[in-house]
């Protein structure tokens, strides 16, 4: 299991790497679509896709499983190193897959929010400046003014109390009822 781990943290690291160099330059993908594409079809000089960059998730899984499928297979072959002989080795190369796919991912949100947090920087800096101002605001309206429960209580110590009016046993009695 503290292999398996440490394979799956591995791979985290891999996607990231492999996301962030595409996003870079994303040369070999545009190698294959020229090769594979005729002119009509080929991308745009302008378009910044990749294998994983800018791909929903079934491209994307299509090309880290080959990807690692491929290798797996150089490495079974040239080497002593049976990755599909066991359990095992299985469990690491689909983990490994997992985690590739999930840092594609990581890497994509963690530089999706950095060109977001770029873009709004000044923005952000003026909300924080309008923030300020209307706390300002508010707290020079607390000083400045009373509590509205305050001028309630004022306004009825102001009004004149009702003249007392006799209770009813007193109208009873002068009324010589009681």
């Amino acid at each position: 299991m503290g292999l398996e781990l440490v394979i799956f943290i591995a791979a985290i690291l891999f996607g990231i790497f492999l996301y962030w160099a595409e996003s870079r330059s994303n040369a070999v993908y545009r190698f294959f679509n020229k090769v594979l594409n005729s002119k009509e079809l080929q991308m745009s000089p302008d378009n910044p896709k990749g294998f994983v960059y800018k791909q929903t998730i079934l491209p994307r899984l299509i090309f880290v499983v080959s990807m690692l499928l491929i290798a797996a297979l150089i490495l079974e072959f040239l080497t002593p190193i049976s990755i599909f002989g066991s359990y095992v080795g299985v469990s690491a190369f689909s983990s490994f897959a997992v985690g590739t796919l999930l840092g594609t991912y990581l890497a994509s949100v963690v530089i999706k929010t950095t060109e977001i947090v770029e873009e709004k920087s000044d923005s952000i800096g003026d909300l924080v400046d309008d923030a300020v101002e209307k706390g300002k605001d508010l707290i020079e309206d607390l000083k400045t003014k009373e509590p509205k429960i305050v001028e309630e209580a004022k306004q009825e110590i102001k009004t004149e109390p009702e003249v007392d009016k006799p209770s009813a046993r007193d109208r009873l009695k002068d009324k010589g009822l009681m």
